[in-house]
């Protein structure tokens, strides 16, 4: 089974991911490995976590990772957790799971 299958999860508008956060980190990563036990996808990004600053660099660098517009990442759990739960409108969950293979190698 693909590592990052378990955090991955596909409906009718998209794909939603399980994401493990770092903020404060020395430089952005993403996918930056995976947690087992909590099957989701670690994420690092330098942005402190105050005022809303890193869930902007977490939607930043996803739109990035998947070649999105900003406005299809949203997250919609986890706004003050280092757990987050973040919907990407538009995608598959293969074609996620490509990139995020491709880009974890």
């Amino acid at each position: 089974m693909e590592p990052y299958a378990d955090a991955v999860v596909e409906n009718s508008h998209g794909v939603i991911i399980a994401l493990d956060v770092t903020a404060g980190a020395k430089r952005p990563s993403f996918p930056a490995g995976y947690n087992e036990w909590r099957k989701s996808v670690r994420c690092q990004v330098a942005a402190p976590a105050v005022g809303g600053k890193a869930n902007r660099a977490i939607i930043n660098l996803l739109a990035e990772t998947f070649n999105v517009p900003r406005a299809d990442v949203s997250i919609v759990a986890g706004h003050t957790s280092s757990s987050k739960t973040v919907a990407i409108a538009g995608l598959s969950k293969s074609s996620v799971l490509a990139s995020l293979n491709a880009a974890g190698a």
